[in-house]
């Protein structure tokens, strides 16, 4: 499964892609807010610090303000992927742009439905949010369950991005259902390391090796 960050923080992003287990990016209006730099400035040095796909999102509603504002994000760099609204404007953009040969993640799904027509329409990837269907009383990964199958029934390509993800358990039912993408913000990811085991071993091996009055 690939990993992907969700954040526009260059400095944690350029720290996780030094432990070569980063395989892209996701940005949206939020985090670039957070981040407090320009969106444009911010998303070419991201596409810089990695090789995989960065998701840079559009906000017009309407499928020509789409087509604008892609045209000018698609030039920053050859790895940036236009990320969309799942809305009928979204997907005429998205049909239109992967058409071009443009990466595209159709965002915000919430029903395999939804996620069917993204693959209709050639999305390169579905993002379902299952922190926030959690949120709502619902088990996001029952809508993981069902897009992975649907999608397998039909050979789509489309990947399926885990997104909205609050905690590693997230990231372990993703991979167990077979989902392509997990992205997390830094916190979720430096999570995956850790276990008190793990710890007490290192904790253990090194007062043993102390003992031994040795030095490497």
């Amino acid at each position: 499964m690939k990993f992907f960050v969700d954040t526009a923080d260059t400095g944690e992003i350029s720290e996780l892609a030094e432990t070569g287990l980063l395989d892209g990016v996701t940005t949206n209006p939020s985090l670039i807010h957070k981040a407090g730099r320009d969106f444009m400035e911010v998303t070419r040095e991201i596409c810089g610090l990695v090789r995989g796909p960065v998701s840079a999102e559009v906000v017009a509603l309407d499928h020509e303000g789409m087509m604008r504002e892609a045209e000018v994000l698609r030039k920053i760099a050859d790895n940036v992927c236009i990320k969309v609204p799942l809305t009928i404007d979204g997907l005429k953009t998205c049909k239109k742009l992967t058409g071009d040969g443009t990466m595209v993640n159709v965002t915000l799904c919430f029903s395999a439905n939804q996620a069917l027509l993204a693959a209709k329409a050639g999305a390169t990837f579905i993002s379902p949010f299952v922190g926030r269907h959690d949120d709502v009383g619902f088990d996001g990964m029952h809508l993981i369950e069902d897009i992975r199958l649907i999608y397998d029934n039909y050979a789509f390509e489309t990947e399926v991005l885990v997104a909205s993800i609050r905690h590693p358990i997230h990231v372990l039912q993703s991979a167990k259902i077979g989902a392509d993408v997990a992205t997390m913000p830094p916190a979720v990811i430096r999570n995956l390391f850790k276990h008190p085991l793990t710890d007490k071993g290192i904790e253990g091996f090194l007062a043993d090796w102390a003992k031994t009055g040795q030095s490497i």
